[in-house]
């Protein structure tokens, strides 16, 4: 399904849902209308904000599409280091608008997702070792709820909502912009290393060693990638956000884990560190995701992603794996909703083709994530996790999802809203 001027709604052509409704709304006021018009009709209600959740949950099958695309203004507060964004906001815009005064956001890895459902899910990132997740830096947020209220949520107002929000996605009503905290910061040192596959277990284990004594300032994504020739090959991108000269040691240690095919690291903004990727997440492509959370690359996981790359079936897909360390750490697992605060790793195991039904690919990516299962810990990204995978859902909010469904029920207790997923509900035979 399209936008009028042609563009696709969702960022995964696998998914094939119609909408029976799209609001462009451009205030909380558009939002309370369309709200009220949904429940009015008893129609399914969805969020588009970035629309790369890759379930394609942005767009219900035959509901209502609120559509946040026209509220993608972000205003930035230099002197108190902070940035009002648009519920529709890009990362990418975010980072155009606090570049001027040397200010960053802590966000993703790819410019074009939604700066919102990236945060309300966590928001894992090159700056999260030094800065936290994006969730993490999140200070505020105006919500319009499912009865049409328009409330702020912070520590002082709606504290409980506030909490849920920082990791429980849009399950509680629809954001209609939020307050981050914004970093000084010019320049990072990132780029891209990429060796033949040929050497995956060595960089994966001397990169295990290098990570396992990295400080905040280096946060190193690392995964499974097609190489210029087409063939599989492992990356590395890391990224630096200290001092300049100093981290070129660290960066020189990560290249000499092996004969790099290609590297290209050097200073450069968070802005085009986030573009490094935006080629990679195509729109028009048919995608599906699993995720594992790890706590280190061991030889078992070692082995599971070589596997993975000898039996890759498409150049298109991928794993890319998410470093969790530093600052992220220091914030207690009750804090905020998102409760895995040990160091960890997010395997995302992708899988992505141009044409057919995807079969095959979706085979290897179940195969993978099975592999990854026996090392893996419980739960998993809730970003990341699709609406069959029950398992994982009911814990990945270790010992808040009770609080979180509580919330839920409080602020939503007609299930209005239907974002990442959530436990279910106890039941009165439960």
């Amino acid at each position: 399904m399209e936008t009028p001027n042609g563009a696709p709604l969702i960022w995964n052509a696998a998914v094939q849902h119609r909408a029976a409704l799209i609001m462009l709304a451009e205030s909380p006021r558009d939002v309370q209308e369309a709200i009220r018009v949904a429940r009015d009709r008893e129609m399914r209600l969805s969020v588009l904000g970035g629309g790369h959740d890759w379930t394609g949950r942005a767009v219900r099958d035959g509901g209502l599409v609120i559509d946040l695309s026209g509220m993608r203004t972000v205003r930035v507060d230099a002197l108190a280091r902070v940035a009002t964004v648009g519920g529709g906001a890009t990362a990418a815009d975010v980072m155009d608008a606090a570049a001027p005064y040397g200010l960053v956001a802590a966000a993703g890895n790819v410019g074009c997702v939604g700066m919102t459902g990236l945060t309300l899910g966590g928001g894992y990132g090159p700056l999260n070792g030094r800065f936290g997740l994006a969730l993490d830096n999140l200070i505020g947020a105006e919500v319009v709820l499912a009865d049409g209220r328009i409330v702020t949520a912070d520590t002082t107002q709606e504290p409980e909502l506030f909490w849920a929000l920082r990791g429980g996605g849009g399950n509680f009503g629809v954001v209609t912009s939020m307050r981050v905290r914004l970093h000084p910061m010019n320049r990072l040192i990132g780029g891209m290393i990429v060796y033949p596959w040929s050497q995956a277990a060595t960089v994966f284990r001397g990169l295990g060693e290098v990570l396992s004594t990295a400080p905040d300032e280096l946060t190193v994504q690392g995964g499974l990638m097609s190489g210029p020739d087409g063939s599989p090959a492992a990356y590395l991108a890391p990224a630096w956000s200290g001092d300049l000269r100093s981290g070129e040691a660290a960066l020189d240690a990560l290249v000499k884990l092996g004969t790099p095919l290609t590297d290209q690291v050097a200073p450069m903004t968070y802005a085009q560190m986030l573009s490094l990727f935006d080629a990679w997440a195509v729109h028009g492509l048919s995608w599906a995701i699993r995720t594992r959370t790890v706590v280190a690359y061991t030889p078992e996981v070692i082995d599971v992603l070589v596997e993975a790359g000898r039996t890759l079936t498409s150049v298109r897909s991928g794993i890319p794996i998410h470093n969790f360390h530093g600052a992220s750490t220091r914030v207690a697992p009750d804090e905020t909703a998102f409760a895995n605060r040990r160091e960890h790793f997010v395997v995302e195991i992708v899988a992505g083709w141009e044409s057919g039904d995807g079969a095959a690919h979706r085979v290897w990516a179940d195969a993978v994530s099975a592999a990854l299962a026996p090392h893996a810990l419980p739960g998993g990204y809730q970003n990341l996790l699709g609406p069959d995978d029950h398992e994982q859902i009911a814990n990945a909010y270790g010992d808040n999802g009770t609080r979180l469904v509580a919330a839920k029920g409080h602020f939503d207790p007609d299930g209005v809203f239907d974002a990442i997923p959530l436990p279910r509900r106890a039941s009165c035979q439960d």
